[in-house]
């Protein structure tokens, strides 16, 4: 099973990351200014990581690709890592959306 583990960033901002069952990150958050504001992009995570269609698959420069999960309304609600390829990527936004539903939040230093 998946988790949240939400922290703060060296500027003092709130962010979280989502792990999948076996540790590997595959979601993380832009910084929020409030424990609250991040909670709710946790909620929206949960919420829009239910339709593949809220992804954004992107090929970088380099040729790796990476993806976004977005709300309803366009904003970005989080980012993946890079992939080596395309269907790496779409393997992260299953993970992602098998993950995060029912994943517990912890606090980590």
């Amino acid at each position: 099973m998946g988790k949240f583990e939400v922290y703060k960033d060296a500027k003092g901002e709130h962010r979280f990351r989502l792990k999948a069952g076996n540790g590997e990150p595959i979601l993380a958050s832009e910084g929020y200014t409030t424990r609250a504001a991040c909670d709710n992009g946790i909620e929206s995570v949960r919420k829009n990581s239910a339709d593949m269609n809220r992804f954004e698959i992107k090929e970088a420069k380099n040729g790796k690709f990476h993806f976004n999960l977005k709300a309803g309304n366009g904003q970005v609600i989080g980012t993946s890592q890079m992939y080596a390829s395309e269907s790496g990527a779409k393997n992260g936004c299953e993970s992602v959306g098998k993950n995060a539903p029912d994943a517990e939040v912890v606090e980590v230093e």
